[in-house]
């Protein structure tokens, strides 16, 4: 298990607990934050009292129905100068907050679970890119805080590692074991976990999958095949779809005014064979100055610039991937 934290392991976990319990906070989460993001904040203001939770781009659909059914509140706009102590969590770095917040303070704790990008320092960081979602990270603060958790904070940590496992598909032992531990402390049953984050697909988001599918464009090398496509809203959807459709790879993209953002996924062959979304990701955000990283198999990459243009790069570097992979396959 790779362990990446300013003071090693428990000792810092226990520290970043006794911060939380001190002051007023703000929590923060990514653009278009996803279940992860908000059960991760929603727990840790639940479990350490006098905090709010500040989501700037909004939520997606799914954090939302969570959000409806465990009563969360959570703000649009807030002046976050006005808090003691600013905790981002489930957030590889500043970009992905909205372009509109300027600065972190200095010593906010960031609590995330993606591989690393230099981008968080001078702040409390702690990442343990091992963990499948940003909730078991939380998890293990508040169990090492000594603070109970409820039935609805731990309903709120199962929907976020349930949605970043894929309903368990990129599931390893240590989230199957934390899950396990809350099922048991809550007494949450397996199939109100499951169903817990699902509703009824609406029109508007049919639509979009539709269209995404329309848009659709691919390439293959041997039995590998990658797709592209472009919308207005749900990529993660579209992306589902494609994948379910035959692609091994996927990027989905959206434009907003000059702004863009791509959402990637693998299926776990692809991931066993070698593919690092989140390396893609970051390597062209490095290279196109726009902010990128994520997992193996799911990533994301926004910046300002031509969605197009942005799902070719993402296209060819893949073809370059599969083409490395086939050649580590024929000299086998």
């Amino acid at each position: 298990m790779k362990l990446i934290y300013n003071i090693y392991a428990v000792p810092m976990l226990e520290y970043v607990g006794s911060l939380l319990k001190d002051k007023d906070k703000v929590i923060m989460v990514h653009g278009n934050a996803d279940a992860d993001a908000v059960g991760s904040a929603y727990a840790i203001s639940e479990c350490f009292p006098n905090a709010v939770i500040y989501a700037p781009e909004g939520v997606d659909r799914v954090a939302k129905i969570i959000m409806d059914k465990l009563g969360i509140q959570v703000m649009d706009e807030c002046d976050i100068s006005q808090y003691g102590l600013v905790v981002v969590v489930d957030t590889s770095s500043p970009e992905q907050l909205s372009p509109e917040i300027n600065k972190i303070p200095n010593g906010s704790i960031v609590i995330d679970h993606h591989r690393p990008t230099g981008k968080w320092d001078n702040m409390t960081f702690v990442c343990d890119d091992s963990k499948v979602s940003c909730c078991e990270l939380v998890y293990d603060i508040i169990c090492t805080s000594g603070t109970d958790i409820d039935k609805n904070v731990g309903m709120a940590l199962l929907c976020g590692m349930l949605t970043d496992s894929g309903h368990f598909s990129f599931a390893n032992t240590q989230m199957i074991r934390a899950f396990a531990d809350i099922m048991e402390i809550t007494g949450i049953g397996m199939d109100e976990a499951m169903n817990f984050p699902r509703s009824e697909v609406g029109m508007s988001e049919r639509i979009a999958v539709m269209k995404g599918m329309e848009r659709t464009k691919f390439d293959r090398v041997g039995d590998m095949i990658v797709a592209t496509s472009y919308g207005g809203s749900f990529e993660a959807s579209v992306c589902k779809a494609l994948l379910n459709a035959g692609a091994d790879v996927v990027f989905v993209g959206s434009q907003r005014d000059e702004r863009f953002r791509l959402s990637a996924r693998a299926d776990q062959d692809m991931i066993r064979r070698g593919i690092h979304l989140g390396d893609i990701m970051k390597n062209i955000g490095l290279e196109t100055v726009s902010d990128g990283g994520g997992h193996g198999g799911a990533a994301g990459l926004s910046g300002t610039g031509d969605v197009e243009a942005m799902l070719h790069i993402c296209m060819q570097r893949t073809m370059a991937e599969f083409r490395e992979i086939r050649k580590r396959s024929d000299l086998s």
